[in-house]
């Protein structure tokens, strides 16, 4: 031990630039080793520079791809950015498959849902349901308390009675339309968040999720694409909701049309979406004539009766759930009522369509001026 410290006093004393040979032995071996270090330096940059070309090479630009199925009553529609086509095939797969078990649970079609459970068993005792669906429920009941019953998932009867329930349409008759009124109305149910429970305070009421579903279906496939490390990607329910996931390259947001109800060939207005949603609501998607007077498939729960006087009503917010349950809301309120809910909600805008004396009229509340709505063609 005492033989190496002795060493090292030698070896500093021997460096000490007191001395004048040693000056200029401390100064070769500094010039040596700062040779050395900018050696190594040179070296370490040059080994990075060509791992990063060598990555670079490995890793091409992403590539849009594709993929539309039926799902929930109408077209679901992906547009995804991915670094290939195996990738890509991936990442739709979890992307529908989601989309079915949303379906699976929220659907009034499928006996086997888990809202077809509830509907069928709420008004004998509290249904103790599952988080999710609990959960939506909740959320839509707070938007019937915000639009004071303009928005109310309790139309089911209502929906039938008008025959829009798997068809068409037709005119009810006044029994019918007073039995359906009477088995609806969100007041009427309890939500339980104790016990997770749902409980009908009279028999009859009956679910839709309809006005939300869609929505709440591309949040849920938006944030499993987010987790798998999707960028950009823009996911659309048939003519109802879209979800934009980032931008794609280069881009500064989804660039997303929205048609003029009456000459779907005329673009109203030009939005640029980016981790935003756009849901539209409108009284061509499904309707019947009679008599001169248009009845769309939009029920005001309050009257009971189909909403008149608006042609469409498009509305934008961060998550695709409030964008669905909001387009149908204000389309049900209108522009005036429908301010006091929208300034409440961060980031959310609208633009009306109304049909007042047999000519169009556009009303917007925080709408984007990217383009701003007109009907100039």
């Amino acid at each position: 031990m005492s033989k190496v410290c002795s060493t090292k006093f030698v070896l500093s004393r021997t460096l000490d630039g007191s001395h004048p040979a040693a000056g200029a032995k401390l100064s070769l071996v500094r010039r040596i080793v700062d040779a050395h270090r900018w050696l190594l330096i040179l070296s370490l940059i040059v080994l990075c520079f060509h791992a990063s070309g060598r990555s670079l090479r490995l890793a091409p630009p992403d590539q849009l791809f594709y993929e539309s199925r039926p799902a929930m009553g109408t077209s679901f529609e992906i547009y995804l950015y991915a670094p290939d086509r195996e990738r890509a095939s991936e990442l739709f797969e979890v992307a529908f498959d989601e989309i079915e078990r949303v379906e699976q649970a929220l659907s009034n079609y499928r006996s086997s849902s888990e809202l077809s459970r509830i509907n069928a068993n709420a008004a004998d005792a509290p249904v103790i349901t599952d988080p999710e669906v609990f959960a939506l429920l909740e959320r839509a009941f707070d938007y019937s308390r915000q639009s004071k019953g303009a928005f109310d998932v309790t139309v089911g009867k209502l929906m039938k009675a008008w025959g829009f329930f798997r068809s068409a349409g037709r005119y009810p008759s006044d029994e019918e339309l007073a039995h359906a009124r009477a088995q609806t109305g969100w007041q009427s149910v309890r939500l339980d968040n104790r016990t997770r429970s749902v409980y009908f305070l009279k028999r009859g009421i009956e679910f839709d999720l309809g006005g939300i579903g869609k929505g709440y279906a591309l949040d849920r496939v938006a944030a499993l694409l987010r987790e798998a490390g999707v960028k950009a990607a823009l996911i659309i329910s048939g003519s109802s909701s879209i979800y934009a996931i980032g931008a794609p390259p280069g881009k500064a947001g989804w660039q997303v049309r929205i048609f003029d109800p009456l000459d779907r060939t005329r673009t109203l207005s030009t939005v640029s979406l980016k981790d935003q949603s756009l849901s539209t609501s409108g009284s061509y998607e499904k309707f019947f004539r009679l008599n001169g007077r248009t009845y769309c498939h939009i029920m005001d729960p309050r009257t009971g009766r189909p909403v008149e006087g608006m042609l469409q009503t498009t509305v934008i917010t961060p998550e695709a759930t409030d964008s669905d349950a909001l387009s149908t809301a204000v389309f049900v309120m209108g522009p005036q009522q429908s301010a006091r809910v929208l300034d409440k909600i961060a980031g959310a805008a609208a633009v009306f369509v109304t049909d007042r004396t047999g000519g169009e009229r556009i009303v917007e509340i925080h709408w984007p001026k990217y383009q701003a709505a007109s009907l100039l063609p």
